[in-house]
């Protein structure tokens, strides 16, 4: 069975934004992931962190989600952090080598307190 994902804004300020994300990352909730992230950059949230402390499971589609996320928010100058990546998916980022691409902070607050303005903010 699979179980759906969940995706909220927790916080925009300006060109930053945090979305917590809740469920599984799959073959049939990937596309929902990159729709969402992709209109909150579209929005001007070009910084985005995604909380992932509450993802059970992510397979290939879900890696190809946060790479095309990824994609998305480097073509608007922006950015795309990951935090609290459970570990099973942070061992997936380094087998794939990903987790030297994409941003992964510990936490959603050393993920802020590492973020540097810019002047779209």
């Amino acid at each position: 069975m699979t179980q759906e994902l969940r995706l909220n804004l927790e916080r925009s300020d300006g060109s930053l934004a945090v979305a917590a994300v809740t469920g599984e990352l799959s073959l049939h909730t990937a596309p929902d992931l990159h729709t969402g992230a992709s209109e909150w950059i579209r929005q001007g949230h070009h910084h985005l962190i995604l909380d992932l402390q509450h993802v059970g499971f992510c397979d290939s589609s879900g890696l190809s989600a946060l790479i095309r996320i990824w994609h998305s928010a480097k073509e608007a100058d922006g950015t795309l952090t990951l935090a609290a990546v459970p570990d099973r998916l942070m061992r997936m980022l380094n087998l794939t080598g990903l987790d030297s691409l994409l941003i992964v902070h510990p936490t959603v607050h050393h993920a802020l307190s590492t973020h540097r303005p810019t002047a779209d903010a």
